[in-house]
């Protein structure tokens, strides 16, 4: 699917809410993928790098890396970052080998003010099933969950549950887990669950984050 540049906010929020119409919520997406991709944009400025790291499901090990470098073309406008990331993020995408089973963005899904983040708008523009999982809460209310990693309580928004706030680590703050596409909840928390064996964040952002951020630094991005 092409990837539209809006040319001010009230575009960007009319190529949402097409895009949106779109969106599987259901899933349920894979239980247990053999391929996992993170996704991640690093900045400087106006330049970026986007990275893309696919893992091997079982052991985790980084079996495939894509760098992008580009330049940002929408400012910044909360609630629309992802049409600053998705250009260089799809073309990446665009460059593996094989497609990802499963795409998993530093970032948010559903649990979005306009329930149509950066992991729905990647899914709906590849088809790949995609979730989302942030630091913080963007939007909605919850819960603390309970200390023992695999707790979890539902993030509301109106109303309506956008998402989980999942402990992935014992005693440690959890993290803000949402669907994007072609995914049901329960198969994004169980599959967060199997990309956080050590560390709070999962391993597919954590590679992510670092190849992004070495690319940045190395100057990849195009002038």
């Amino acid at each position: 699917m092409k990837v539209e540049t809006p040319r001010s906010i009230a575009e960007a929020e009319a190529v949402q809410d097409e895009l949106r119409s779109l969106l599987d919520l259901t899933g349920p997406g894979p239980l247990r993928p053999a391929r996992v991709a993170g996704v991640d944009v690093a900045y400087d400025g106006e330049r970026l790098a986007a990275a893309v790291a696919v893992l091997d499901g079982v052991t985790l090990e980084l079996i495939e890396q894509v760098t992008v470098g580009g330049r940002v073309a929408f400012d910044y406008v909360p609630g629309l970052l992802a049409f600053r990331e998705v250009p260089a993020l799809v073309e990446a995408l665009g460059r593996l080998s094989t497609a990802p089973d499963l795409v998993v963005c530093d970032g948010y899904g559903l649990a979005h003010p306009r329930r149509f983040g950066l992991a729905c708008h990647l899914g709906v523009l590849t088809g790949l099933p995609t979730i989302g999982v942030g630091k913080t809460a963007f939007v909605g209310s919850y819960p603390d969950p309970a200390p023992e990693r695999g707790s979890w309580t539902d993030l509301t928004l109106d109303g309506d549950v956008v998402g989980r706030v999942l402990r992935t680590r014992h005693g440690v703050k959890p993290v803000f887990v949402s669907v994007g596409h072609r995914v049901d909840l329960d198969t994004a928390c169980r599959n967060v669950l199997a990309l956080t064996p050590r560390y709070r964040l999962p391993e597919t952002t954590r590679v992510s984050d670092r190849l992004s951020r070495t690319a940045l630094a190395k100057n990849v991005v195009l002038d």
